[in-house]
C-alpha cells in the first residue's frame, strides 16, 4: 500500500508539472500571437496614414532610458488636418481632428527616425535627417510585451517599417 501511494504521488507530481508547464506555454504563445497581430495592426493604419499625408510637419523628442528618440510625429494629411501619432503612456495613439485611438498598448519603446528617399551610395540605407522639411521617408521602431502570470516569458513583439511620404 505505502508502494503504491509512494508511486502514485511521483506520477500525481509529475503529471501536474507536466500541466503547468503545458498550460504556461500555450499561455505564452497565445500572448505572442495576440501582440504580433496587434503590432501589425497598428503598423498597417500607420502605413496606410503615412502614405497619404502631404508632409512631416512636426515632431517631438524625448529622454528614454538615456537616449534621446523622437516620441511624435506630425503630418499634414490629405485633407490638411493635422495627423500625428504619438508614443505615451506605454501606447501607440493616433490623433486627428480632435480624436485620440489607442493604436497599440504595452508598448515598452517607440521611437519615430527622419530619412531622405535616396539611399546612400553602395548601402541600402537611407540620408539621416534632423528637419521636418526634407523628410521623405519615416522609420517606426517598437517592443511590446507583457507579462504572464507576474513576469515577461518571451512575449515580446518588436517591429520596425520604413514608410515612404508619397505626396513628397
Amino acid at each position: 500500500m505505502s508502494v503504491a501511494i509512494a508511486v502514485s504521488g511521483i506520477i500525481l507530481t509529475a503529471l501536474v508539472s507536466f500541466t503547468v508547464y503545458a498550460a504556461k506555454s500555450f499561455a505564452a504563445m497565445q500572448n505572442y500571437v495576440d501582440l504580433e497581430q496587434k503590432s501589425q495592426n497598428a503598423l498597417d493604419t500607420m502605413t496606410r496614414d503615412i502614405r497619404e499625408t502631404q508632409r512631416l510637419t512636426d515632431f517631438s523628442t524625448a529622454t528614454v532610458n538615456g537616449r534621446t528618440v523622437t516620441n511624435s510625429v506630425t503630418f499634414l494629411d490629405y485633407d490638411d488636418q493635422p495627423l500625428t501619432f504619438a508614443y505615451n503612456n506605454n501606447a501607440l495613439v493616433r490623433r486627428k481632428a480632435g480624436t485620440e485611438t489607442k493604436l497599440l498598448a504595452n508598448v515598452d519603446y517607440l521611437t519615430f527616425m527622419m530619412f531622405k528617399r535616396n539611399t546612400k551610395p553602395g548601402t541600402y540605407d537611407q540620408f539621416d535627417l534632423t528637419d521636418a522639411a526634407n523628410c521623405k521617408l519615416i522609420s517606426v521602431s517598437w517592443i511590446c510585451s507583457r507579462s504572464i502570470l507576474g513576469s515577461k516569458i518571451n512575449t515580446e513583439s518588436v517591429q520596425t517599417a520604413k514608410i515612404v511620404i508619397r505626396k513628397q
